[in-house]
């Protein structure tokens, strides 16, 4: 077996690309699931939910033994589960016309939870084995490694175009290359033993580094990243295409390119100021970015702050894993998985559902002031709830509106769509409409496919009689004040950055006081740590 510091690195790289492209083209797949399959929204949000919460997950569970395990047995587990959640959502069709809608939505959420835990192993083995090959650059590599993620978006939303035109296990079998790249260098190298390890740290140590005020903090701003930085990217392309209709997708692709160019040069900006200083500016751009999206109409002024953002978030989740390898590499993979964990933890617990709520409540709040009988057509049936009712509004009803968005798609024959009456039309083609004949079938249909046909008839009976005749009225109040819930959501989370912004000028403050800040080695000589690297002889497996 070769033993190639480059050669794994690579493969490190090529999981995170990996994971963005699975994650880019499965967004874009839930539309073409939702006709083929017949899913609802609420179906297709639960097939998705695998996603981030349960990345953190694995990543918390996993990183107590990687240290233990060593990094190439995990990195060969996280290939095997990213080949079978491939198998799993290819099944689909198959299981679709041989046992029906039911054991396919179960199908696809296994093959999401297998994606999920796929990219869980990766996370988790990744950023202490980047921190080990390069000991003293770990935040200049781990920037570099990071670029994968939104490489992997870019080609995921380039993907995204093509849905509907190409059949969609093509699309998604394009993960597969990077898959399979890093898969048969993990198969062919030996790898470092973790730095950690080869210094003789005990788990004890391990644990007991995590006990310093210092790092416990920053594992704090580390969840703030995650909502911010995560929690923001699950909503920003569908934000900016209400404010710039038709470019939200091409925003998005523009933000994703500025990070994977930007994060090839922390190292000669760290050389000029530490990590602290430049997760400083990172902040203080995030927070304008944000701000002034949530205030711009103009194409020009959108593009300028999306700019300013993708700058802002381009260097915050990589350089904070380097902060803490660097300042406590006592702690090994359980200080760094930790760090990744709460990231994502953050950004699938809080930071999607809050910025959702916070668009639910702006948007109800303006339609019911300046329209209110439109709010009445069009506000939900139930309030949303969040944190045990700590926080509730009724928001606008996501069938209703999007019925309503049709109708102006059908008006402009602008962008494509699944429309109310394309929906219908599919349901009576298949003989489906009225739903089974016999008694045989009337037993043996599921309660998901009686909701869904039932759910579809109210809801063409509520377009004729109610939507229908106030259509023309009501699609400006209500894209307005779908907007606007947009805008103050994202005006509301650029006062985290603003907060993190506060936080690194105090650490710098704290550093500057006590010597300044400077990385802490295992050993006693600063450039003694490549000895346990894959670059050079030393212990390997």
């Amino acid at each position: 077996m070769g033993n190639n510091r480059f050669l794994i690195f690579l493969a490190s790289f090529m999981t995170l690309v990996a994971a963005g492209m699975g994650f880019g083209i499965r967004g874009a797949l839930l539309g073409p699931w939702s006709e083929q399959y017949g899913f609802t929204q609420t179906e297709l949000g639960l097939i998705s939910g695998g996603g981030l919460i349960g990345f953190g997950l694995i990543i918390i569970a996993v990183c107590l033994f990687v240290d233990r395990i060593g990094y190439k047995p995990l990195l060969v587990a996280a290939f095997v589960a990213h080949i079978l959640s491939a198998v799993l959502t290819f099944s689909a069709t198959p299981v679709f016309n041989a046992y029906g809608k039911d054991a396919t939505f179960y199908c696809l959420s296994a093959g999401m939870w297998l994606f999920a835990i796929g990219n869980g192993l990766c996370e988790a083995s990744i950023n202490p084995l980047v921190a080990t090959l390069y000991p003293n650059k770990k935040t200049h590599y781990l920037n570099i490694l990071h670029a994968g993620w939104p490489a992997g978006l870019i080609i995921g939303a380039l993907c995204a175009l093509a849905s509907g035109v190409v059949q969609w296990e093509i699309l998604l079998g394009l993960f597969l290359v990077p898959t399979f790249i890093y898969g048969a260098i993990t198969v062919s190298q030996r790898f470092p033993v973790p730095e950690s390890r080869a210094a003789g740290v005990s788990v004890g140590e391990m644990f007991a580094t995590l006990a310093s005020p210092i790092l416990l903090f920053l594992f704090f701003l580390h969840a703030c990243v995650g909502y911010v930085e995560l929690g923001t990217d699950s909503w920003i392309q569908n934000i900016t295409n209400n404010i710039l209709v038709g470019q939200g997708l091409y925003l998005f692709i523009y933000a994703s390119a500025i990070m994977f160019v930007l994060r090839f040069f922390a190292g000669p900006i760290v050389e000029r100021i530490n990590p602290i200083g430049l997760l400083f500016i990172s902040a203080v751009c995030g927070c304008i970015g944000l701000y002034l999206i949530s205030i711009g109409d103009q194409a020009w002024w959108i593009w300028m702050a999306v700019t300013i953002y993708g700058v802002g978030k381009t260097f915050l989740w990589p350089t904070m894993l380097g902060v803490i390898g660097e300042r406590y590499p006592k702690g090994g993979s359980l200080a760094m998985g930790l760090t990744g964990g709460i990231g994502m933890l953050s950004a699938g617990a809080l930071g999607t559902p809050i910025i959702g709520f916070e668009q639910d409540y702006y948007a109800s709040a303006q339609l019911k002031e300046k329209a209110p009988a439109a709010y009445e057509r069009y506000e939900a049936a139930n309030e949303n709830v969040l944190f045990g009712g700590a926080l509730e509004v009724k928001g606008l009803d996501g069938q209703k509106k999007g019925v309503l968005l049709d109708f102006d798609k059908e008006k402009n024959e602008s962008a494509p769509g699944m429309t109310l009456a394309n929906e219908v039309k599919l349901l009576k083609d298949k003989g489906l409409y009225e739903g089974p004949t016999t008694p045989e079938a009337v037993a043996a249909e599921s309660e998901i496919s009686k909701n869904a046909r039932e759910n579809l008839k109210s809801l063409e009976s509520w377009w004729a009689t109610t939507g229908s005749p106030h259509a023309d009225a009501d699609l400006p109040a209500v894209g307005s004040a779908n907007t606007y819930g947009g805008r103050m959501a994202l005006r509301l989370t650029a006062l985290v950055p603003a907060f993190l912004a506060a936080s690194y000028l105090l650490l710098w403050l704290y550093f500057a006081a006590t010597g300044g800040y400077k990385q802490k080695h295992l050993h006693s000589e600063e450039g003694k740590g490549e000895e346990y690297t894959g670059g050079v002889e030393g212990p390997v497996r």
